[in-house]
């Protein structure tokens, strides 16, 4: 399994680095399916532009061990084979990558609801702050735990 949280700046990882990762896993035989998930930032909101956004985690390596729980977790509830998640903090802006999100299972319908958990869980149950910075003004957004 492969977990990061990383600066922006501090590596370049791609989902095709991710989607390498899998297969290059044990258990690859085993596998029947790949979902990938690429989270980007987006650069219209209802009524704003978005013109960059800081997303920052107050306690870097519990979020990344609270994240690594997760994987486990879903891994386990959905026996899928393999997982790797890069989740970036740092300035963004319209269209760079947030969240990249592989997982190997042996069929599409397991895999693909370990996915949708991951990206649910990761969103929801995961503490970080997001500060939008909008032709409008500033928000700043809390999440999770």
């Amino acid at each position: 399994m492969l977990v990061k949280i990383i600066e922006k700046n501090e590596e370049l990882i791609k989902i095709e680095d991710l989607i390498n990762h899998v297969k290059k896993s044990p258990y690859i035989d085993e596998s029947g399916a790949i979902f990938t998930f690429e989270g980007i930032v987006r650069g219209k909101e209802a009524e704003s532009e978005v013109e960059k956004l800081i997303l920052s985690t107050p306690d870097h390596d519990k979020t990344e061990n609270d994240l690594k729980i997760i994987l486990e977790e879903v891994k386990e509830k959905y026996s899928v084979k393999e997982i790797a998640v890069v989740h970036y903090i740092g300035e963004f802006y319209t269209g760079d990558p947030l969240f990249l999100v592989a997982v190997a299972g042996a069929h599409r319908q397991e895999t693909l609801e370990a996915l949708k958990e991951i990206i649910e869980r990761t969103k929801f149950d995961l503490k970080f702050q997001k500060d939008e910075f909008t032709n409008q003004g500033t928000n700043i957004i809390m999440s999770g735990g």
